[in-house]
């Protein structure tokens, strides 16, 4: 099987790369980030604090998770109901930040990542695919750029989606978003050993996204 992690923190763009590195080898991507938005909004759907950590994993309990697509484009479908509508609502981001902060959610996403990964070539793209999820991936990337650049490229990528949205509030929030993320207790945002570390912060997307193709064709070759 062909196992690619491209980690990093938030709003680094890893989403976009590894949606193209897989599109370039005809693979499936996975995004985990919105299985854990996903997570979340169905405990803010059913009224459970994300940090009420006894209520989250009673939650957890009876929660069922489908990973599906559709026209291309990754479905997810939490207790029946196709989630992936929500996904990308402001407050989601620190949602799902909180929630993934405890160990019984951790556990639940990853055996669901795993189970696939098992069962497909995959692009996976996260925090911590290289270091805990899949640790034998054949190739890690690990994507970094400056908060002021991350927080610039999330405003202009909301405005495409007609999302108005305040660059000081949204550098804010990946700020404690990559605090709670490299200090949770469980599989912290951490590179990889083996990974290869890319700095983004001076390259356009398609720089970023053509030297990640060239560095998997060589190490899958």
């Amino acid at each position: 099987m062909i196992n690619i992690a491209i980690d990093g923190p938030a709003g680094a763009g890893k989403s976009t790369v590894a949606k193209a590195v897989a599109k370039e080898l005809n693979i499936v991507y996975l995004d985990t980030g919105a299985m854990y938005r996903a997570t979340a909004y169905n405990a803010i759907k059913n009224g459970i604090d994300v940090n009420d950590e006894e209520k989250v994993k009673e939650m957890l309990e009876t929660l069922t998770m489908d990973v599906m697509y559709e026209d291309g484009v990754q479905q997810i479908v939490v207790n029946g109901f196709n989630t992936t509508p929500y996904l990308r609502e402001h407050y989601m981001s620190k949602a799902a930040s909180d929630i993934s902060a405890h160990p019984c959610v951790r556990y639940k996403m990853v055996d669901i990542q795993r189970e696939l990964a098992k069962t497909y070539d995959l692009v996976l793209d996260g925090r911590d695919i290289g270091t805990f999820v899949l640790p034998d991936a054949n190739c890690k990337i690990f994507l970094v750029a400056s908060p002021e650049e991350r927080a610039r490229r999330r405003v202009a990528e909301n405005k495409l989606k007609g999302q108005e949205s305040d660059y000081n509030t949204v550098l804010e929030d990946i700020k404690k978003r990559d605090y709670n993320d490299s200090h949770r207790k469980v599989a912290p945002l951490k590179k990889a050993d083996d990974a290869i570390e890319l700095e983004t912060t001076t390259m356009s997307i398609d720089e970023v996204v053509a030297t990640v193709i060239k560095i998997v064709k060589e190490k899958i070759q």
